[in-house]
């Protein structure tokens, strides 16, 4: 169940107790096109990865092109139901198989020269066959294999055959969230934006909670940033927020500013708006358990019951982040994902942002469709801060003076990714500096 407290030991409160120390990280890694290519050789392509959701591809003959950089990966669903993964390229001569997403596939067929494959990705079609010579074999020209695994509704990808699972992988992230019954939750929506910033930029920006009094301050009264434990495993971490009481930062908030801070940043949650009242808090409770009530009936009148759920696995977050690039928050009633990817320059990047949530039991499951929103779409309010820093953090990496950044102790899921990051890339000794070195 969600943390609330300090009570459990392996927890560290790290604007209290700090467990990192604060490092300088060079601003080249966000920059260089060296830097960049390294990443796309030695990480990329072995690194778990969330494609997309199983509502992506819900019926046998639906695709999906997973895309980073110029590493392209094919999920199809087999007409046996299990979920396959590929390189998305023809033996042949390279050919992407599939591109973007979509539904009824038979087999999976090369547009340029129609050679097909099963989806198990065993060759079983060349036309005109003979004109490869009598020495050509079937079993050499098959799909080259991708790993594939599901965690909840969301679908990874490696790369690499031979890696290591991604329960592995992710840790004791795997069964950490098994209290929110991640399958319960379908895909609403899927969109991707472009981000004017390295992918490293837009990822760490959703790797710590120190940012929230710079540039979120209607969260301020919502939150307490200041007790939010971490906990770190290898390529994954976690911080346990609570929210609907307000930030230590703040002294003498009403009820009515608590109220309004969580209408502003996430109203529809709890089906209110901006100039609604403050409701009447019952006696005996508070007004987190008002809001985990107005939850529950929100999803009640969607057919989704919640009266299961404490008022903590309504009202806390948990923020998982996963080495490379993603971050996934998980309500009781709520999942949002997080996802940066490559662009063609170190500059640049995409947003990739899925939104989940319960349905119903025995919902079936139906394809959610990828939108792609120009610069300058309204994102709401808090992704919306978010994403106007980019390009100015961007630009200030390319300055002359300092030469790195600086991250501190709570900014330890951020560190995390840079140690990984370095091992990937076989960085050794660590080029991470301890502060004032």
């Amino acid at each position: 169940h969600p943390v609330t407290g300090l009570s459990d030991p392996d927890l560290v409160d790290t604007t209290i107790t700090p467990s990192v120390a604060p490092v300088r990280i060079p601003r080249e890694r966000y920059t260089s096109a060296t830097f960049a290519a390294m990443e796309a050789e030695r990480m990329w392509p072995f690194a778990w990865q969330i494609a997309c959701t199983i509502d992506h591809v819900p019926e046998p003959g639906d695709f999906f092109e997973y895309v980073t950089g110029d590493l392209s990966v094919l999920v199809v669903r087999a007409d046996d139901g299990e979920l396959r993964a590929f390189l998305n390229s023809c033996p042949h001569r390279a050919s992407a198989i599939c591109t973007g997403a979509g539904s009824g596939l038979e087999e999976l067929r090369c547009p340029f020269h129609r050679w097909a494959w099963d989806f198990d990705g065993a060759l079983r079609e060349v036309p005109s066959r003979k004109g490869f010579g009598p020495d050509f074999r079937t079993e050499d020209h098959g799909l080259a294999p991708a790993r594939v695994d599901t965690w909840g509704p969301l679908v990874f990808v490696n790369p690499d055959p031979d890696a290591m699972s991604l329960p592995e992988y992710m840790d004791g992230m795997w069964h950490d969230a098994d209290w929110a019954r991640l399958m319960e939750f379908h895909a609403d929506a899927a969109v991707t934006v472009p981000a004017p910033a390295n992918w490293k930029v837009v990822a760490e920006g959703f790797s710590e909670i120190y940012h929230v009094q710079g540039i979120h301050p209607e969260m301020l009264p919502t939150i307490d940033d200041i007790h939010s434990p971490q906990r770190l495993w290898t390529h994954t971490g976690v911080c346990y927020q609570q929210y609907g009481l307000p930030s230590p930062r703040l002294r003498d908030v009403t009820d009515q500013q608590v109220w309004e801070g969580m209408v502003a940043t996430q109203g529809a949650r709890f089906g209110a708006v901006d100039g609604d009242p403050l409701p009447e808090i019952p006696e005996g409770q508070t007004l987190r358990d008002v809001f985990a009530q107005r939850v529950r009936d929100v999803q009640a009148a969607r057919g989704v019951d919640m009266s299961g759920y404490s008022v903590d696995e309504i009202m806390n977050l948990s923020q998982y982040n996963l080495f490379p690039n993603a971050t996934v928050l998980i309500w009781g009633d709520m999942v949002n994902v997080l996802i940066a990817r490559p662009g063609a320059t170190p500059d640049e990047a995409h947003l990739v942002m899925f939104l989940l949530h319960r349905r119903p039991e025995g919902s079936p499951r139906t394809r959610v469709d990828e939108m792609a929103l120009p610069a300058g779409t309204p994102l709401g309010l808090v992704i919306g801060q978010d994403v106007e820093l980019l390009e100015g953090i961007q630009r200030g990496m390319h300055q002359a003076r300092p030469t790195h950044v600086v991250m501190s102790s709570e900014e330890v899921r951020a560190i995390n990714l840079h140690r990984n990051l370095e091992r990937y890339l076989g960085i050794s000794p660590s080029q991470m500096q301890p502060l004032g070195g």
